[in-house]
């Protein structure tokens, strides 16, 4: 399953939509938000961290969710038909694909830590960046698995809508591009209850110098587990049609 893994990495770093977008599309969004029309002074240091744990979240969840695009489009070319006659497992094929997307959604999480620290002065303890870092990795595991369900179960040309669609309806309701807190009172409700927003309270915990509630560790893991048991059904389902 390691050299699978292995194979999966490579192909997905050479892809450049994913450089550009992956990665470039939240710096450039993280860089306006805090820097344009924030006046001579620029936006007030509370506003970097907040908009920089967002931003990584996006990236990252951004990442996680497309690994399914990759997915279909290889259910397309009859990728999927070939490891149903290796000795790998439904359930092994699906992990491994999810520790896949585990590594790619790396470089989008430190891209934009790196432009917090040293574009808007973001200073922070050294055990604090590395939290952060750990915490959004982990916490990506259900956005992965969502996008790798749509990959498994949709046609290649529907995934890439459908996963973008997730992804921006889970940012924006989970609070990753604006505050939750500017949310009227019944959408505020909603969104503490979605994987995206206690996502970005895994990584605001950290910056707050605490550590992540229990309530939230609770909801993503209900998400992990629904979401698991999403793509493993759907990849059963393809392996039967392909």
């Amino acid at each position: 399953m390691l050299d699978y893994i292995r194979l999966e990495v490579r192909r997905t770093l050479r892809d450049k939509g994913f450089v550009i977008f992956g990665i470039g599309m939240p710096v450039l969004m993280y860089v306006l938000m805090t820097n344009i029309g924030a006046g001579p002074g620029g936006a007030g240091m509370e506003w970097k961290i907040t908009s920089m744990v967002g931003m990584a979240a996006y990236g990252a969840l951004g990442a996680a969710v497309g690994t399914g695009t990759g997915v279909a489009e290889d259910k397309h070319l009859g990728w999927l038909r070939q490891l149903r006659i290796t000795p790998l497992s439904p359930i092994r094929v699906v992990v491994g694909r999810g520790l896949t997307g585990s590594v790619t959604v790396l470089p989008a999480i430190a891209a934009v830590l790196l432009v917090g620290a040293l574009v808007n002065g973001v200073r922070m303890p050294a055990w604090q960046w590395a939290a952060l870092v750990g915490l959004l990795w982990v916490g990506t595991a259900p956005f992965t698995l969502l996008g790798l369900g749509n990959g498994y179960r949709l046609s290649s040309q529907s995934t890439g809508v459908v996963n973008t669609g997730c992804m921006l309806l889970l940012s924006i309701l989970g609070g990753l591009w604006f505050p939750a807190e500017l949310f009227p009172g019944w959408l505020r409700s909603l969104s503490s209850w979605t994987p995206g927003n206690r996502f970005a309270e895994l990584g605001r915990s950290v910056t707050q110098g605490g550590a992540p509630g229990l309530g939230t560790v609770a909801v993503l893991a209900a998400w992990l587990a629904l979401f698991g048991g999403y793509a493993v059904y759907a990849y059963r389902r393809a392996a039967r049609t392909v």
